[in-house]
C-alpha cells in the first residue's frame, strides 16, 4: 500500500512533490504525533493522579486529542497540496510559538520553549516558499 492509496487520486505525485513540501508535511505529523503522546500522557495522569479539577483535565486532554487528530488531517492534505492547509498551519505555527514563550515565562525547562518556537518558525518559513505555495495554490 502506498501513501497515494490512503489520501486518494488527489495527492501530489511523487515525483512531482517538492522536497519542501514534503518536509512540512514530516513537521506537521511530527508535532501531531507529540500531541497525540501527550494526550496519552494526560489520560495516564488523569487514572494515576487526582487532578486538582477534573472538569479542567477532561477538558484539556480533549482539546490536545482533538488538536492531534487536526495535525494529522493537515499533514494528509499538505501531501495532497490542498490550499486551506497553509492557513491551518500558519494558525498552529502561531499558537505553538505562544505555548513556547508562556514555557519560556512561566516554566523552568527553556530549551522546550526554544525547540517549539524554532520548529514553529521554520514551519512558517515553509509555509511560504515558492514551491509550498506553487504545490498547495487552487486551481
Amino acid at each position: 500500500m502506498q501513501i497515494n492509496d490512503f489520501l486518494g487520486k488527489d495527492a501530489v505525485s511523487g515525483p512531482s512533490r517538492h522536497p519542501l513540501l514534503t518536509t512540512l508535511a514530516v513537521i506537521v505529523f511530527a508535532e501531531a504525533l507529540l500531541l497525540a503522546v501527550t494526550a496519552l500522557w494526560l489520560i495516564v495522569e488523569l487514572l494515576v493522579d487526582e487532578p486538582s479539577s477534573i472538569a479542567s483535565a477532561l477538558a484539556l486532554t480533549a482539546l490536545v486529542t482533538l488538536a492531534a487528530v487536526w495535525l494529522s488531517i493537515v499533514g494528509a492534505n499538505t501531501l495532497r497540496g490542498a490550499p486551506w492547509v497553509r492557513s491551518a498551519i500558519v494558525v498552529w505555527q502561531i499558537l505553538q510559538i505562544a505555548i513556547g514563550i508562556g514555557f519560556l515565562s512561566y516554566f523552568d525547562r527553556p530549551e522546550i520553549a526554544w525547540v517549539l518556537i524554532a520548529v514553529a518558525v521554520f514551519a512558517l518559513v515553509l509555509v511560504f516558499t515558492r514551491p509550498v505555495m506553487a504545490a498547495t495554490v487552487r486551481e
